[in-house]
């Protein structure tokens, strides 16, 4: 069972009871809002893929069934967390974001670079996903490599994963790799022995994440759905977006 089966198995019972009521893709932030419980939740993920000019070519658009994604259920649009088109994967991850029962009493709120920082400081750190604090992380590792995409200045190709994760004592995965079904493949190189963090707004505050062997996860929890739907429907970026706060969950083992 992949790791979204398993987060869409966590999130079934929350799915079956939940109401679907927005559903805003913004250029660079996504978010969905359930009523649950006579309240309304919502979650954040990273936008990824508007899909170009595919749709032009009969490669089908990028959300099949855009302006009527109230149409499906909690549950249908959970699911879409496996899609292969990149815009409904991020629907998917808004969707289990808003649905996850997040134990705040098991959280703080620590930035996660300074988690990175403190475990890493005089040792190797990995870094997948380019993030502001990356200067930061230069002034104290022993070797910082930094692996994207689309490299910026000092950043090293994703194509080096399986030569430079394997050396990392510290790892850090940007959640966006749940979003491209690259995360499982990027732990499995990781050592045993390694702390690893997955951070950035589109993480889940799940327990699941441990279960896969991650040792802390960094997210996001909507306390005003209501303003950053507006927000990301605007093209807010992160720091935008209003009404969040930003925590982190330590696996017990560590």
């Amino acid at each position: 069972m992949t790791i979204i089966d398993h987060l869409l198995e966590h999130i079934a019972p929350r799915a079956v009871a939940a109401r679907p009521v927005d559903v805003r893709i913004g250029a660079h932030w996504t978010a969905v809002a359930v009523e649950l419980g006579g309240q309304v939740r919502g979650g954040l993920s990273s936008t990824l893929g508007g899909g170009g000019d595919d749709h032009h070519h009969g490669k089908g658009a990028p959300v099949k069934d855009a302006g009527r994604l109230l149409t499906y259920s909690a549950a249908q649009l959970a699911a879409l967390a496996n899609s292969e088109s990149l815009p409904e994967t991020s629907v998917g991850f808004a969707t289990i974001n808003a649905l996850l029962e997040v134990d705040e009493s098991a959280c703080v709120e620590v930035n996660a670079a300074d988690i990175i920082a403190e475990r890493g400081a005089g040792r190797n750190i990995a870094v997948v996903g380019h993030f502001p604090f990356i200067p930061h992380l230069r002034g104290i590792a022993q070797n910082l490599w930094v692996l994207e995409l689309r490299p910026r200045e000092g950043d090293l190709p994703a194509s080096m994963a399986a030569e430079l994760l394997p050396q990392a004592d510290v790892v850090a995965l940007t959640g966006t790799s749940l979003l491209n079904h690259t995360f499982e493949d990027l732990l499995a190189l990781c050592r045993r022995n390694a702390f690893v963090v997955v951070l950035g707004g589109t993480t889940p505050l799940s327990p699941v994440l441990f279960e896969a062997g991650v040792d802390a996860v960094a997210g996001t929890l909507l306390t005003d759905p209501a303003a950053a739907l507006v927000a990301v429907s605007q093209g807010a970026t992160f720091p935008q977006i209003p009404g969040k706060r930003l925590l982190t969950m330590f696996a017990s083992r560590r």
